[in-house]
């Protein structure tokens, strides 16, 4: 098994390198600045507009209440799987991998990717729901593969480029749900539980050519919990994140704040480090300075795609099952969805880190005994000490975030899957991407990693070129919203690609408008 993973880490050496050092940084980031130009900084132009309507809309019944429509979920319940499936290790041990590799000055490049990552993600859900439809079974079904095959593919000579590019995307996803959706996910759960809640028992027997018996049970575990849910479909899916999003992502900014307020001495010297060292790193960065800063922004940019996604064209995929009409509601909720994946939770890790000790910022060393996946389990441990506390809450929340992403992936996934080969053979897939699960538990961390990076470099590809493509929709539909809805002029809606979904839901938009 040795000899096999050591080829697999050779090979996705290769591709990672294409994908993300030669092609996928520029057009990500370039995909996100051509956006935010397009639409006028809506980010900001319009913030007070899509706050109100996404977190100041959160006790609204239009919101939160459940879908009694078929196969639909309320944007509430779209949000949460949504960030059920990008709040996950990506958010932790992500944030410090990019500390460890990058330095400090790597927190800078994943707000500047997640800046411009709000108007990527908010352009997906537009297109999302623009471009969605009914499958056999009455459920909305939109993606990438949608807007790539009927929105490109109906450009002039572009049909079979647009048909092509929709089924690699899907196979891309598939191969993505199985590395960021189940692998990466799982074996950042494993290390941190079997860290923070050592059994010698377990641990010191092996099984299967030197796997830990520990890692093989947690695996299992987490195999039958997934299980449960996912095969009870999308519905059961969005019930659960429902309930376990808000309150984990609440109690782990809580304890970061904590962590955060008692070394305040240690905040401004974080924010000093941040900014400074994403364009003057430190030398334990390694290499002359141009390498330096490429490994610095690289990181930044990597890990801030691992953490929220934008770019990728997976949440869309959930987004499009909203039961929302407007295109541009459901795409301000995209552009929450990267705020608080990054700008909040990545923020609270990385000043952890920074602020507690557990790193140097002179030297770049990590604590004595920590890898990155379990160095804000350190950072924890520095103030919340007695009997490991810390290590044990972030190996709680570890196994909170990491296994609501994979149970979001596992929609994604579904959706890929029906998309290739129709809605009635899901369950094939939902079978196939439980069981990677186990090869999650007994990998190597750096491969699992690295695999998911190659997966999500090669599924953000044929999207981002799919956004640009149908910038000029983008820019249509949401110049038609804001002239109606906050310049009240009397225009009909651009609601869907579809005349007869567009008859339907135009027509009940302006029902509710009298």
């Amino acid at each position: 098994m040795e000899a096999f993973f050591n080829k697999l880490t050779e090979i996705n050496g290769v591709i990672n390198d294409f994908v993300w050092v030669k092609i996928g940084l520029v057009l990500l980031i370039g995909t996100g600045i051509l956006m935010t130009c397009c639409t006028k900084f809506f980010q900001l132009s319009h913030l007070k507009h899509w706050w109100k309507n996404t977190i100041g809309s959160l006790f609204t019944k239009d919101v939160i209440g459940h879908s009694k429509e078929k196969g639909s979920i309320s944007p509430f319940q779209a949000l949460c799987t949504a960030l059920a499936a990008t709040i996950g290790t990506g958010n932790i041990a992500g944030v410090a991998a990019a500390i460890c590799i990058g330095g400090a000055g790597a927190v800078f490049w994943m707000w500047i990717a997640a800046f411009f990552g709000m108007m990527t993600n908010y352009s997906e859900n537009v297109l999302g729901i623009y471009y969605r439809r009914k499958n056999i079974k009455g459920e909305w079904s939109g993606g990438a593969m949608y807007y790539l095959k009927d929105g490109l593919g109906s450009k002039k000579n572009c049909k079979i480029i647009g048909t092509v590019l929709a089924v690699l995307f899907s196979i891309f996803t598939l191969l993505a749900s199985f590395g960021i959706g189940s692998m990466g996910q799982v074996n950042k759960i494993v290390a941190n539980v079997v860290s923070a809640f050592e059994i010698k028992a377990l641990s010191g027997v092996t099984v299967l050519g030197g796997i830990s018996l520990y890692s093989v049970i947690i695996g299992v575990v987490i195999m039958a919990l997934t299980a449960l849910i996912v095969l009870g479909g999308l519905k059961r899916i969005a019930n659960v994140a429902e309930k376990i999003v808000p309150f984990m992502v609440v109690l782990f900014v809580i304890g970061s704040l904590i962590i955060i307020g008692i070394n305040y001495a240690g905040i401004l010297p974080a924010f000093k480090a941040i900014f400074v060292t994403a364009f003057k790193p430190i030398a334990a960065v390694g290499g002359g300075i141009g390498v330096i800063v490429s490994k610095v922004v690289t990181q930044g940019f990597k890990r801030g795609v691992f953490s929220n996604e934008a770019g990728l064209g997976s949440s869309v995929m959930v987004h499009a099952n909203s039961n929302v009409k407007e295109p541009v509601k459901q795409g301000m909720w995209g552009i929450f969805e990267v705020f608080a994946d990054t700008m909040v939770v990545c923020t609270m890790t990385a000043l952890v880190i920074l602020t507690s000790g557990a790193y140097n910022l002179e030297t770049g060393a990590i604590l004595e005994g920590y890898t990155d996946a379990t160095l804000v389990a350190g950072a924890f441990n520095q103030v919340f000490s007695w009997g490991d506390i810390g290590e044990k809450f972030i190996a709680i929340a570890m196994f909170l975030f990491a296994f609501t992403t994979v149970l979001g992936w596992s929609h994604y996934g579904t959706k890929a899957w029906e998309y290739l080969f129709g809605t009635k053979s899901t369950v094939v897939f939902k079978i196939i991407h439980i069981c990677t699960i186990f090869f999650g538990a007994v990998m190597t961390s750096s491969l699992a990693w690295d695999i998911s990076d190659t997966f999500n470099g090669l599924m953000m590809m044929p999207n981002l070129i799919g956004v640009i493509v149908m910038s000029p929709v983008v820019i249509k539909i949401t110049s038609n919203y804001v002239k109606r809805v906050l310049k009240k002029e009397k225009i009909d809606p651009i609601i869907s690609y579809n005349e007869e979904i567009q008859k339907e839901m135009a027509e009940a938009i302006m029902s509710e408008a009298e």
